[in-house]
């Protein structure tokens, strides 16, 4: 292993990718800890720093897009504004005419789709800072001098506020580009990973800090038992996630006979492969920020109307709750099937195998053939989101059962370690590749020349 991260440095072509891409993602991290001018970072760390619905909502905000609402820094709107941008032109392409067409153009057509992307990215910038910042001014979080009539700010501050924001996401959108471009590995990915494991250390910390070598352990303690509980979760959580992640369902494929003079071509077999978890972490991500939004209008709800009908509502839609861990599974296997359902194209990939002359044995191409795609993929979906829901109900049934913080549980073993695994084996992969390719041991033992290269 070690002479394999020396062999990385060998190369200049891929030292100098790795070394663009650390370089990138400590730019990042610089501009992570810089906070918004004109905001109290004291009061919001002693009124935001807890649980709750709110408190939730910052953590599951800075897990998922590397952002940090809870400081309010430049970067505090993260990504999410270019991935939500992204995921609402994939769902246009496919119900749009025009922007269906547009795709099918090839590279022309898919930068001009990217060029519209980053113009709504910009637009959805603008209105999550507005609502932000407007939020923290009905707080009283902005320092009185900077308050006016619009939004609760002057003009001035409101102006520069959502430019910084607004920036801050853009800055962001082009470090994954240049990251994607002179880099190696998936820009945005990396981005959310970093943010996910910088904050690994302090969940480290805090379980340090609240470390009890007694018998027992008092209120707020960990003590041994529920530390070795949390390496063993671990360590399935870790294998869970690389098996989900690799796992694939591979469909025989059978090439046509084709004959040429005396000489036959073609007849091979070949395989389709057909990914277990096609919807990778974006269902957790989806239904993770949905269920957030139940919780504080409950609980907004019951703090001006107080009943047993909404406090009912205000304490299930809590983390750990029974009808908050099952609408949770429910809504994951929505999302999982819902985005399935986007990404996969059944009938598109049935004509492509009939026009290259390839078939599934025993089904005919065209309908046949696409209608047995769509129910296999509908049965291992069945079993990827089921996966995914055993992953993402874990930080919270280890939260409410061991006692100690979602910031524990949710680093140890859960989403943020699933998404940290997936981009991993995608980085490690990329690198890989380009080793084997110089002919170069690579991470899994293997090593050059390529078969083949030497005649």
């Amino acid at each position: 292993m070690f002479g394999t991260f020396l062999n990385i440095f060998k190369i200049p072509e891929l030292r100098n990718k790795v070394l663009f891409t650390l370089g990138m993602l400590a730019t990042y991290r610089i501009g992570f800890g810089v906070p918004v001018p004109g905001v109290d970072q004291e009061t919001m760390a002693r009124g935001f720093g807890g649980g709750g619905g709110l408190g939730d909502l910052f953590d599951y905000f800075q897990l998922f897009t590397g952002g940090n609402l809870r400081q309010s820094t430049i970067f505090g709107l993260g990504i999410m504004p270019y991935i939500s941008a992204s995921i609402i032109f994939q769902l246009l392409v496919t119900v749009v005419p025009a922007l269906e067409k547009l795709q099918q153009e090839g590279e022309t057509g898919r930068r001009k789709i990217q060029e519209y992307t980053r113009y709504a990215t910009v637009g959805l910038c603008v209105i999550n800072a507005a609502v932000w910042m407007r939020y923290l001014a009905a707080q009283g979080l902005i320092f009185p001098h900077y308050t006016g009539r619009f939004l609760g700010m002057s003009f001035g501050y409101m102006v520069m506020s959502l430019t910084i924001l607004t920036t801050g996401t853009v800055f962001l959108m082009w470090l994954g580009e240049q990251i994607d471009e002179y880099g190696i590995g998936n820009g945005i990915s990396l981005i959310i990973m970093a943010g996910i494991v910088a904050q690994m250390p302090g969940a480290g910390i805090y379980v340090w800090r609240h470390l009890s070598l007694k018998g027992t352990a008092e209120a707020g303690e960990i003590d041994v038992p529920k530390i070795a509980l949390l390496v063993v979760l671990f360590v399935i959580v870790v294998a869970g996630a690389i098996v989900i992640t690799q796992a694939q369902r591979r469909i025989p494929i059978q090439q046509a006979k084709q004959t040429r003079g005396r000489r036959v071509y073609g007849g091979q077999r070949h395989y389709l492969p057909l990914r277990v978890n096609h919807g990778g972490v974006m269902p957790i991500i989806f239904a993770s920020s949905m269920l957030i939004f139940p919780g504080i209008i409950f609980g907004a709800v019951y703090n001006y109307w107080p009943n047993r009908f909404w406090d009912f509502w205000n304490t299930a839609f809590r983390s750990g709750e029974y009808i908050y861990i099952m609408t949770y599974v429910a809504a994951i296997y929505f999302f999982a099937y819902f985005w399935t359902t986007v990404q996969f194209r059944p009938k598109e990939m049935a004509n492509n195998l009939r026009d290259y002359g390839s078939f599934i044995p025993g089904l005919r191409p065209g309908k046949r053939t696409a209608d047995y795609l769509e129910r296999v993929m509908g049965r291992i979906t069945y079993v990827g989101a089921g996966f995914l829901a055993i992953i993402a109900i874990i930080p919270t049934l280890v939260a409410q059962s061991l006692q100690i913080p979602f910031m524990v549980s949710a680093f140890l073993g859960g989403t943020g370690l699933l998404i940290v695994v997936s981009v991993t084996l995608d980085l490690v992969q990329r690198i890989e590749a380009n080793l084997i390719m110089r002919n170069y041991r690579g991470f899994l033992g293997t090593e050059g020349p390529i078969k083949g290269s030497r005649g």
